[in-house]
């Protein structure tokens, strides 16, 4: 249990923090919003129910077409965008594998098998991809061509990884779908480096999307509580973001360069909420 003065530090240190909705982006087909990330200047966004991936421009949001993956399921949530390779990432939850598509020339498509039920995509600094596979209660680390680099079995008690983004010390932020959620640091090993759940007054209800800045600062997705909140890397701190999603918090994406945070709805007007001048 946590001392008195713990808990009065650290609600002192959950402090307000207010990005500006600068725009929204919309679009005429149905369906929640169930990922959303940007590269340069374009922002991709994925919905459920959907073989379609959008892009807008990420200064004017104007739509600028679309990329279709085929055999995509209705459900995939993962989808990641590497810079170094100019490629995008989503994971396919049905048929248990990763797609592949090339962002110059003919965005061409090309598939793996990973373990079971893949999540949660993200790129790390080697450039390589990190799957969350929640089923197989793994994480996997491949190469852009879909070569397993490294696979990492979390211990007893840490199950169900919705998404795994590495830090700049090599270890691991988890977000774990469980009762309740945890957010937790894993190192290569696969033991638990630190855990929120140690802050037992502080619960998360469904932790899911991540996502980490230069500073190893992290943002997590609360799902069924509506709310995203902030970190730091050794789980210490927690603040929440004073932003309103009416329709559900389903993903969200930084662009650190820009100071930049967009946020999809998965319910509702199921909208990619834009807010500027995001600082961690």
């Amino acid at each position: 249990m946590i001392c008195c003065l713990c808990v009065v530090l650290l609600c002192l240190a959950l402090k307000s923090i207010a990005p500006t909705v600068t725009r929204v982006i919309r679009s005429q087909r149905k369906g929640g919003v169930s990922a959303v990330t940007s590269l340069g200047d374009d922002v991709f966004v994925m919905r459920f129910d959907s073989q379609q991936i959008e892009v807008y421009d990420a200064q004017n949001f104007k739509p600028q077409g679309h990329i279709t993956v085929p055999g995509l399921c209705e459900v995939s949530v993962g989808l990641a965008a590497c810079a170094h390779y100019k490629c995008l990432y989503v994971s396919n939850c049905d048929w248990d594998s990763v797609h592949r598509i090339e962002l110059m020339g003919d965005s061409a498509v090309k598939n793996w098998s990973v373990a079971s039920l893949p999540t949660g995509l993200s790129i790390n600094n080697a450039h390589n991809l990190v799957v969350a596979c929640s089923e197989a209660n793994k994480i996997q680390e491949y190469t852009t061509h879909g070569t397993l680099v490294r696979e990492i079995c979390p211990p007893a008690g840490v199950t169900n990884p919705r998404h795994a983004v590495q830090l700049s010390t090599g270890d691991y932020v988890v977000s774990q779908r469980e009762s309740p959620g945890t957010v937790s640091i894993i190192g290569v090993d696969g033991q638990v480096v630190q855990s929120s759940d140690v802050w037992d007054f502080w619960q998360l209800n469904n932790p899911t999307c991540l996502a980490v800045n230069s500073n190893d600062d992290i943002l997590v997705v609360d799902k069924d509580s509506n709310r995203i909140l902030s970190m730091n890397s050794s789980l210490s701190s927690i603040q929440q973001l004073d932003i309103s999603v009416c329709g559900g918090v389903q993903s969200l994406s930084l662009d650190e360069s820009r100071g930049r945070l967009y946020v999809g709805e998965n319910e509702g007007r199921c909208r990619v909420l834009v807010f500027d001048c995001v600082r961690l």
